[in-house]
C-alpha cells in the first residue's frame, strides 16, 4: 500500500547564480535562513513522457496548464528504499505537486507491471489515472545536488541551491548516477524560492542588492531543449 501521501501549492521563482555571487549572497541570507538537516543531498528522478515527448513538448510551449509524472528518490537508493511517485502541474505559475512515498519494490512492481499496491489512496488512483490518460514510458534521468533552507522567522519560506544538474536517456535507473551530461556551468547553482503568497521583504532587498533576477529554467526542460541541439 502506497504509505504517505502528501499535496504541495506554492509558487516557485528560479534564479541562476554564478559562484562568486551565491558564496556572497549566501553569507547574508544565513542570517535570517537555516540548512535543513540533510545538508548537500542528492536528488535523483526519472521523468516519464510519451513516445514523443508530448509532456514536454507542451510545457516548453508556455501554456498556461502544464503537467508532467517523475519518480523520485533521496540519496543512493536500495531495493527497500522510499521512493517517490509525483505528479507535478503548474496554472497561471501554481505548482501544485501531489505525491505519494512507496518502497522501490512495490514503485517497480507498478511501473513495469501495473500492479497496483493493496487499497491505493487517492492521490495513487490519480497517478493510476495519468497513465491511463497518457502513454507514458521512462524517458530522461536528472539528478542534482541540493542545499535546502528555510525561514528563521518563518519555516514555509524555502530557498534551496541545485548544483551538478546532470542528465542522460538511457540507463534510466534511479539506481545508477553514472555516465551524465552537465547542464549548468561549474560553479554554477540554480536557486529556487518556493513561497505560498509573497517573498520576505529583506530576500526581495537581498536580490536586488546582488543584481540576481528571476528566470525561466526547468531541468527536464532544458536537459530535453539541450539534447535537441545537439541532434
Amino acid at each position: 500500500m502506497a504509505e504517505i501521501q502528501k499535496v504541495f501549492n506554492r509558487y516557485e521563482k528560479k534564479f541562476l547564480l554564478d559562484e562568486n555571487t551565491y558564496l556572497k549572497f549566501k553569507k547574508d541570507l544565513d542570517e535570517y535562513m537555516e540548512e535543513d538537516n540533510y545538508g548537500i543531498h542528492t536528488i535523483r528522478n526519472i521523468y516519464y513522457d510519451t513516445p514523443t515527448d508530448e509532456l514536454i513538448r507542451t510545457s516548453i510551449e508556455g501554456p498556461k496548464y502544464k503537467e508532467k509524472f517523475r519518480v523520485r528518490c533521496y540519496g543512493k537508493p536500495s531495493y527497500d528504499s522510499m521512493c517517490f511517485l509525483e505528479i507535478k502541474k503548474k496554472y497561471k505559475g501554481l505548482v501544485n505537486k501531489r505525491r505519494v512515498a512507496i518502497p522501490m519494490e512495490e514503485a517497480e512492481s507498478y511501473l513495469i507491471d501495473g500492479v497496483l499496491p493493496t487499497n491505493p489512496n487517492q492521490i495513487f488512483r490519480e497517478i493510476d489515472y495519468f497513465f491511463s490518460h497518457y502513454p507514458l514510458e521512462p524517458k530522461r534521468y536528472i539528478a542534482y545536488d541540493r542545499l535546502a533552507l528555510f525561514g528563521k522567522e518563518d519555516s514555509e519560506f524555502r530557498v534551496t541551491f541545485d548544483m551538478n544538474i546532470r542528465g542522460r536517456d538511457y540507463n534510466l535507473t534511479l539506481y545508477s548516477d553514472e555516465d551524465n551530461e552537465y547542464l549548468l556551468e561549474p560553479g554554477q547553482r540554480l536557486m529556487e524560492v518556493k513561497i505560498s503568497d509573497s517573498m520576505p521583504l529583506w530576500f526581495v532587498r537581498l536580490l536586488s542588492r546582488y543584481e540576481i533576477y528571476p528566470t525561466s529554467f526547468s531541468k527536464y526542460g532544458n536537459f530535453y531543449k539541450k539534447q535537441l541541439k545537439e541532434a
